[in-house]
C-alpha cells in the first residue's frame, strides 16, 4: 500500500483530530480518501499531517517528524496564504523572498532524504470574504493588498515546482470561477477557508493532478 501525505495548514487540516492519528479531517484530504478508497481499495493509505495557522516556516520546521520521518511515496502541500494573512493580522508573516527560499529548502531536504517520493504543489489562493475584507491601518483596501501577496506566493510556488520539476495544481481560477459565477458563499464563507463544495473542487483538482502525473 502506498502512503499518500497531505500536508500544509487549516485548509488541509480541516478539523483532523490530534489523537487519532488515522484521521484526516473532514475537508479535501477526506474527499480524496474517500474516491480512492471506493475506486482503488487498498491501494493507498491516506495520511494528513496540516496544522491550523502554519506559515511556510512551521512546516519547515516539523519536516523531520511530520514528513521524512512518515516516509511517504507521494505528498501533496498547500501553504502560503498564512504568510500573508499573519503579516497584515500581527505582523508575524513571511515576505515572499523568505517564503520562496524556506519553500526551496524544503523540497531540496525532502528530496535528499526520500528520493524517490512523488511531490505535488498546490496552489494558495484568496478570496473576497470576512478574513480578506475591510481596510488596513495604512487605510489600504485589505482584500486588494491580501490578494496581491497571494499571488506572489502562489507565482513563488510555481517557480518552485518548475525549478524540480513538481506537479503545480492550480486553484485561484477555479475558484474564482465559481465565485463569481455563484459568490464567494458558494465555495467559503470567509475567503480563505473552503466549505464542502469548494473542499471538493479542490479535491478534484488533486485527483486531477494526480493521476495525470502519477497514476
Amino acid at each position: 500500500m502506498k502512503r499518500i501525505l497531505f500536508q500544509g495548514d487549516s485548509i488541509t487540516d480541516c478539523g483532523r483530530s490530534r489523537e487519532v492519528l488515522t484521521d484526516v479531517g473532514n475537508g479535501y484530504p477526506y474527499l480524496v480518501r474517500a474516491h480512492y478508497g471506493l475506486e482503488k481499495p487498498g491501494q493507498f493509505e491516506i495520511v494528513n499531517r496540516g496544522i491550523s495557522g502554519n506559515r511556510s516556516v512551521d512546516v519547515y520546521a516539523r519536516i523531520k517528524a511530520d514528513i521524512i520521518n512518515l516516509k511517504p511515496d507521494y505528498m501533496s502541500i498547500l501553504m502560503g496564504v498564512n504568510d500573508v494573512w499573519h503579516e497584515l493580522a500581527i505582523q508575524n508573516g513571511v515576505a515572499t523572498p523568505k517564503f520562496e527560499k524556506i519553500y526551496t529548502m524544503l523540497i531540496e531536504e525532502v528530496l535528499e532524504a526520500l528520493p524517490n517520493i512523488k511531490l505535488m504543489i498546490l496552489e494558495p489562493y484568496a478570496l473576497p470574504g470576512s478574513a480578506t475584507e475591510g481596510t488596513l491601518e495604512d487605510g489600504a483596501d485589505k482584500y486588494t493588498v491580501f490578494r496581491k501577496e497571494t499571488e506572489e506566493k502562489a507565482a513563488a510556488c510555481r517557480r518552485v515546482a518548475e525549478k524540480f520539476n513538481i506537479p503545480f495544481v492550480p486553484l485561484q481560477a477555479k475558484l474564482d470561477a465559481m465565485a463569481n459565477a455563484y459568490g464567494t458563499e458558494s465555495v467559503s464563507g470567509d475567503g480563505v477557508h473552503p466549505n464542502v463544495t469548494g473542499h471538493l473542487l479542490i479535491a478534484r483538482a488533486w485527483m486531477e493532478a494526480f493521476e495525470k502525473n502519477y497514476l
